[in-house]
């Protein structure tokens, strides 16, 4: 949440010996920048309509605007106390200091003025006229954020730049960060805005307007795509008024027409809006139908199921949740690839790191709700506080099988510390086994865990497959897409490419052996398709997306909510064989983005898959 109250702490960037600048505009204030030519100065005889007020200061708007669309013809006046001598629609004059001011070094400072001083009263009663965002040119770019991102927003390596030192002239017409900055204390309106996440717990919300988008999915959010994180879009705070916005605000709800001003707070451009947002209708239906995808009882139709159980043990809340989106919305696959399975008391940090209550406890209430189903399950205790995640957690991946459908190729498992390895066949050393478990790849991370599966007599001609599941290491610590830091900061990208590499040269293995082989590699890869690690992934492993294989829409290619992007942290990759086979399905099944974050059962969408594995 976005306070004003923080701005005391006001520091000057770019800061020279001070001097005093007579009669500026707020546009020469402003500059066709990121910082004030003028930061650290005195200015004098300052003139502006004020447009709106908020607990620590109030907006000012230029009353002799100049042509330049890269110059904001607005600016943010922090001062409390002087607020009781300004009102809406006066014009007035002031004295201050031009100051850059940001709460941490890794967001774009706000130019304002602070020790605003005498403010004479011009004329009162003056007409307010919001800017209308996507009319008469203000139209936000739609691809890419800033020149520093080289193309590529995604780019890697990231953090080669920082917007507050580079301080690039503004593009308004390419870049989003520059539209917004050239906007910044600016009064606007967004006309028939929707939500394209659900807020924060602060009721933040991100959303568009009556203007051009891209990625847009069918629910109405934005994807991420090649090169493109949507721009377009900007976060609704705090409203001025000292209302509330809605907490339960849901992907695609239309909202009512939104005015504020312009601002850059916590790390993103913002609008903060007069008073609060206003729901006028939600999508539907409310939630996604059951994937058509069930197993047709052969080996020529065997579903696959993903599914991130974010911090699952036998005491959570959503077991019940999860137990039940497996049964009525999977339709219980012939194997589930479950991450984030914690040990048997979660988060106490002791010396327990088995799982199997928690994984007997979910099987058992899947069991109960699905008259027949009885599944198995398998995984590998991970070395106590080494794979990451929750402290004392000990997540790891972990399937859930049926036993009358496939079973594991007979071998002996494998411990934590030792690794797989591809045996003439193919065939593997440990079944399952992890990948490389001492490798420094999976520093703090999670280990692969590899198995090679038979369906059992009666289940069609019979099969073999291989299936590797993922939980790679995390994107906590990242920047923001409006950060400084350019291209942003995607933290762990370096692990995670080692990781596409050690485990992509173990399957090409594989794949030497048996060009034809059934291999499928799914789970969280904490990683977007059209970014490195998944690039490398591809090209060294030889497995293809099974959403690209099938010809899935980018746009409808999500798991996930984050800012104001839809995006695919979950995939699935699988061979040539697999990939180029014709009955080979997969269908995203949005059951918790599409609700409010109270109702989720988790943070990801499952995903089903079906494929042909017969010999």
């Amino acid at each position: 949440m976005f306070s004003f109250g923080t701005l005391s702490a006001v520091a000057a960037l770019c800061a020279t010996a001070v001097s005093q600048q007579v009669n500026p505009t707020i546009a020469q204030i402003n500059g066709n920048r990121y910082i004030s030519p003028i930061s650290g100065q005195n200015v004098t005889g300052v003139r502006g309509l004020v447009t709106a007020k908020g607990p620590d200061g109030f907006w000012i708007r230029s009353t002799t605007p100049d042509r330049d669309d890269r110059t904001s013809e607005s600016i943010y006046v922090f001062g409390r106390a002087v607020l009781g001598n300004v009102t809406v629609g006066n014009i007035i004059t002031l004295d201050g200091r031009v100051t850059e001011f940001r709460s941490s070094p890794a967001y774009i400072p706000l130019t304002e003025i602070d020790r605003p001083r005498n403010i004479v009263t011009v004329s009162t009663g003056n007409a307010v006229v919001p800017l209308v965002i996507g009319q008469r040119g203000l139209n936000p770019p739609t691809e890419q954020y800033s020149s520093l991102d080289r193309g590529d927003v995604f780019g890697v390596p990231n953090n080669q730049s920082l917007v507050s030192v580079a301080n690039p002239v503004l593009d308004v017409r390419r870049f989003g960060l520059d539209f917004w900055e050239s906007l910044s204390g600016e009064l606007v309106t967004v006309r028939r805005p929707r939500a394209v996440n659900r807020p924060n717990r602060f009721g933040d919300t991100w959303v568009v307007g009556q203007w051009h988008t891209t990625g847009e999915n069918n629910r109405g959010g934005l994807t991420v795509r090649d090169r493109d994180a949507n721009p377009e879009a900007i976060l609704i705070g705090t409203p001025l008024d000292g209302s509330a916005n809605p907490t339960n605000t849901l992907l695609g709800d239309s909202l009512e027409e939104i005015t504020g001003v312009i601002t850059q707070g916590f790390g993103f451009y913002r609008i903060l809006p007069t008073t609060n947002i206003k729901v006028v209708s939600s999508r539907t239906p409310a939630l996604p139908p059951p994937t058509r995808l069930e197993s047709s009882g052969s080996c020529n139709g065997l579903t696959v199921g993903q599914y991130n159980v974010e911090n699952l043990q036998p005491a959570s809340s959503n077991l019940q949740d999860i137990a039940s989106h497996i049964v009525n919305y999977m339709k219980t696959p012939d194997i589930i690839f479950l991450q984030e399975i914690q040990d048997d008391n979660g988060p106490v940090n002791d010396a327990i790191v088995s799982a199997d209550v928690t994984l007997s406890t979910l099987r058992d209430a899947v069991n109960t709700l699905s008259a027949g189903t009885n599944y198995s399950f398998v995984d590998i205790d991970p070395v106590d506080d080494q794979d990451g995640g929750q402290p004392g957690g000990n997540i790891r991946t972990a399937y859930f099988y049926k036993p009358d459908r496939v079973r594991l190729v007979n071998g002996t498992a494998g411990t934590s510390t030792q690794a797989n390895e591809v045996l003439p066949g193919p065939s593997l050393r440990y079944n399952p086994g992890l990948v490389d478990p001492t490798n420094a790849a999976w520093t703090a991370s999670r280990k692969p865990i590899a198995a090679q599966w038979e369906t059992v007599q009666g289940y069609g001609r019979g099969g073999t497959f291989f299936t590797f599941n993922n939980h790679w290491t995390s994107k906590g610590g990242s920047s923001t897409l409006h950060g400084d830091a350019r291209p942003p900061v995607n933290n762990g990208i370096d692990q995670r490419n080692q990781q596409a590499q050690v485990l992509g040269s173990f399957i090409r293995q594989i794949l030497r052996q048996n060009r034809n082989a059934n291999i499928m590699s799914a789970g969280d890869y904490n990683e977007f398709q059209v970014v490195q690690p998944l690039k490398t992934f591809t090209s060294v492993s030889g497995l293809e997306d099974l959403d690209d294989a099938v010809g899935t829409r980018d746009e409808e290619k999500y798991t996930y909510l984050f800012d104001m992007n839809s995006q695919a942290l979950d995939h699935m990759f699988v061979s040539p064989r697999l990939a180029s086979r014709a009955r080979s399905q997969i269908e995203h099944i949005h059951v918790n983005t599409w609700t409010t974050v109270d109702a989720q059962a988790s943070d990801h969408d499952p995903t089903v898959s079906r494929f042909n594995v017969c010999s």
